[in-house]
């Protein structure tokens, strides 16, 4: 039996790209609409989406959970590192003092870095932790909604 590991690929791709959605997160998929997204005034989290098993498979329900608290980011989006090369790009233009790092979390204020929860900070933990680690930086950053 042999499978197709293009198309095993695009069906994780699809899955985790679905999954971040339906948390309630916007998909920037070129460099414009990071651009745009991030010209607006207020908060916004970037998720960058990864298909990395282990980091990956906490990230996106830490993502999810999260959000559910009385302070979040004015602005919920994602870009898909490996995927949206060009959005993805722009978006790490912004993160200033942060290497490269997939799956991970930036908070910015009108357009400026706050923090970021990186992959090393994820990989290896459990996803309460990393929503621990989002929400800490909503209580700081964030309005209550």
């Amino acid at each position: 039996m042999s499978i197709d590991f293009n198309m095993f690929m695009n069906d994780v791709v699809q899955q985790a790209r679905k999954e971040i959605v339906a948390a309630g997160y916007t998909e920037l998929t070129t460099a414009e609409e990071v651009e745009d997204c991030l010209a607006k005034e207020g908060t916004t989290l970037v998720m960058v989406n990864s298909v990395c098993g282990c980091a990956g498979g906490i990230a996106r329900p830490a993502a999810a959970n999260a959000i559910h608290f009385d302070k979040r980011p004015d602005q919920l989006v994602t870009v898909f590192a490996g995927q949206d090369k060009d959005a993805t790009a722009k978006a790490r233009s912004y993160f200033e003092g942060y290497p490269p790092s997939s799956p991970s979390f930036a908070l910015l204020k009108d357009g400026k870095i706050l923090t970021m929860v990186e992959r090393h900070e994820i990989e290896g933990h459990d996803p309460m932790s990393v929503v621990s680690k989002l929400q800490q930086a909503f209580d700081e950053y964030c309005e209550e909604v």
